[in-house]
C-alpha cells in the first residue's frame, strides 16, 4: 500500500456538543451527509462566495477534524473562533499529528478520501493521522494521482480568496451542500448554481512536452484563459475558462502553457460540459 507523508498538511479540530450545528451554519459541505470514516472536501468562504480556506473534514469521537494546509491552520482556527460566540465548542490546531495519504488496501484507522474517483490506480484512497506509518516523503505519486483525477488544492493549484467553489468542482464532488441551507457565502454559490454561470472549471492538462511550473498562464493566441497548477508524470491541474477552451477547440488553435502544447480534458467523474455557445468578450 503506497503511503505518502504530507508535511504541508495539518489538522484543526472542532469538538463539543454543538460542533455539528456550529459548523453546519458556517462551512460549505452538508455535515448531515458526512458518514463516519469519510473525509469530505469543504471550505469556509468569504461573504462574496470565494474560498477563504479549503480542507477535508471528517468525524471524530468528539466532533470534527479539518485537514488543511499547515501554513494556514492557525488562521483557520482563529477565523472559526471569531464565529464561535457562545457556541459550546473547542477549536484547536493539532500540531503533533502527522498527515499521510495512501491508496490500496483498507485500513480501520483511516478515512476514505471522497474526492478521488481513482482513474489511474483503480484503488481507494485513504487519509491517515498516525505518525508511526511507514511512508515516503516524495509526493510525486500523490500529485500524479490528484492530477489524473482533477483534484485541485489551494497553494498547489489556486490561491485562497481567488476562486469560487464551482471553479474547483466543489459543486460536483460533494464539497458544497447545495440543498442544506445557509452558510457563509451561500447566496453567491446558490446564484451561480441556479443561473449556471460558472465559467472557470478544473480540467486535466496533458502534454507531450514537459509541463511548466505551477502558476504558468494557459494561453490561446497569447491571450490568457487560465492557469496551470501542480503536475506530475505528464498530467496537470488546469483551472480555465471553459468558454474560451471551447472557442480554441472549435477554431483549432493551440492551447499552451509556456511552450508546452496542452490537451485539456474534463475529469471523467465530473458532470459539467463545455458550453455550446462561444465566449463573449
Amino acid at each position: 500500500m503506497p503511503t505518502v507523508h504530507l508535511p504541508s498538511r495539518a489538522f484543526v479540530t472542532v469538538d463539543g456538543p454543538e460542533a455539528e450545528h456550529f459548523l453546519q451554519n458556517l462551512i460549505t459541505p452538508d455535515l448531515a451527509a458526512l458518514a463516519a470514516g469519510e473525509a469530505k472536501p469543504g471550505a469556509l468562504l468569504t461573504p462574496q462566495g470565494k474560498i477563504l480556506f479549503d480542507f477535508l473534514i471528517s468525524r471524530t469521537r468528539d466532533g470534527f477534524r479539518l485537514e488543511c494546509r499547515a501554513d494556514v491552520a492557525d488562521d483557520l482556527a482563529k477565523r472559526l473562533t471569531i464565529y464561535k460566540l457562545r457556541a459550546k465548542v473547542s477549536i484547536a490546531v493539532q500540531e503533533q499529528e502527522l498527515v499521510a495519504v495512501s491508496w490500496g488496501d483498507d485500513s480501520s484507522a483511516s478515512q476514505s478520501d471522497s474526492r478521488v474517483r481513482d482513474l489511474r490506480f483503480a484503488e481507494p484512497v485513504w487519509r491517515h493521522h498516525e505518525a508511526a506509518l511507514a511512508a515516503t516523503t516524495d509526493e510525486t505519486a500523490w500529485t500524479a494521482l490528484r492530477a489524473e483525477n482533477g483534484i485541485a488544492e489551494s497553494g498547489a493549484d489556486f490561491s485562497l480568496s481567488d476562486v469560487f467553489p464551482h471553479d474547483v468542482l466543489y459543486d460536483q464532488n460533494g464539497g458544497v451542500g447545495l440543498k442544506k441551507g445557509c452558510f457563509v457565502g451561500q447566496e453567491v454559490v446558490s446564484r451561480m448554481q441556479h443561473r449556471g454561470t460558472a465559467r472557470r472549471r478544473v480540467m486535466i492538462a496533458r502534454s507531450g512536452d514537459v509541463l511548466p511550473e505551477p502558476g504558468t498562464e494557459i494561453t490561446v493566441n497569447g491571450r490568457p484563459i487560465g492557469t496551470l497548477g501542480s503536475s506530475a508524470d505528464g498530467a496537470g491541474i488546469a483551472i480555465v475558462r471553459i468558454d474560451r477552451v471551447k472557442d480554441a477547440l472549435d477554431a483549432g488553435h493551440d492551447i499552451l502553457a509556456g511552450d508546452a502544447r496542452l490537451t485539456l480534458m474534463i475529469p471523467a467523474w465530473a458532470r459539467y460540459t463545455l458550453p455550446e455557445t462561444t465566449a463573449a468578450d
